[in-house]
C-alpha cells in the first residue's frame, strides 16, 4: 500500500487551537459563548487560521472573543485531547498564558460571544457542567501549579528562510 498524499482526505489531521490563559487578582478572563444546547465557558481560544503564527492567532483570538489585546508571556502546556471517543476528531491545543492590556471597545465581539467574566478557579470549578471542555479547568490549574514553558520556545518559520538557513546560516 503507497503512502497517501500530503494533503489527500485520507491523512489524520488534528484541528489546531490556541487559547489564553489571563490572570489578574486571582481571576482569569473567560468567555461565556453559545453551545450546542447552552452557554458554555471558555478561555478565549480559537483555530489556527492558514498562515498563521501560534502567537498571532492566540492575540487575534482573544481580542475577537473579549475586546483585551493580549500580550503572551509564555505557553502552559500542549494538550492532545479527543473530544468524543468514537470520533477521530482530535485537538491539539496550545495554551498560552499572558496578560489584558487593554480593552478595545470599539472592537466588536465574536456573535457566539454572549459575556466576558472575571471569574476565579472555584467559579469555574462550580461551571464544570457547563465548561466548554475538560481542557478549561485543566489549563487554569496547570498553570497555577507553575507549568509554564517560555514564549522564546515557539518558532515561527512560516514564510521565513528555509530551516537550514537559519540553523546553519547558510
Amino acid at each position: 500500500m503507497s503512502q497517501p498524499e500530503r494533503d489527500s482526505p485520507e491523512v489524520w489531521k488534528p484541528h489546531v487551537t490556541v487559547a489564553a490563559i489571563v490572570p489578574h487578582e486571582g481571576r482569569f478572563l473567560i468567555v461565556e459563548e453559545t453551545g450546542r444546547e447552552d452557554a458554555v465557558f471558555n478561555q478565549p481560544a480559537g483555530h489556527l487560521e492558514p498562515g498563521e503564527s501560534l502567537i498571532d492567532a492566540v492575540v487575534r483570538e482573544t481580542l475577537e472573543e473579549t475586546g483585551y489585546r493580549f500580550q503572551p508571556h509564555g505557553i502552559v502546556a500542549l494538550y492532545l485531547w479527543r473530544p468524543d471517543a468514537a470520533s477521530d476528531r482530535t485537538i491539539l491545543r496550545v495554551n498560552f498564558w499572558g496578560e489584558a492590556l487593554d480593552q478595545v471597545h470599539e472592537a466588536p465581539l465574536d456573535a457566539d460571544i454572549i459575556a466576558t467574566h472575571w471569574l476565579s478557579k472555584d467559579e469555574l470549578r462550580a461551571r464544570h457542567a457547563r465548561l466548554r471542555s475538560p481542557l478549561v479547568l485543566r489549563a487554569v490549574t496547570d498553570f497555577e501549579q507553575g507549568l509554564h514553558l517560555p514564549l522564546d520556545a515557539v518558532f515561527d518559520l512560516i514564510g521565513h528562510p528555509p530551516v537550514e538557513e537559519a540553523v546553519l546560516g547558510a
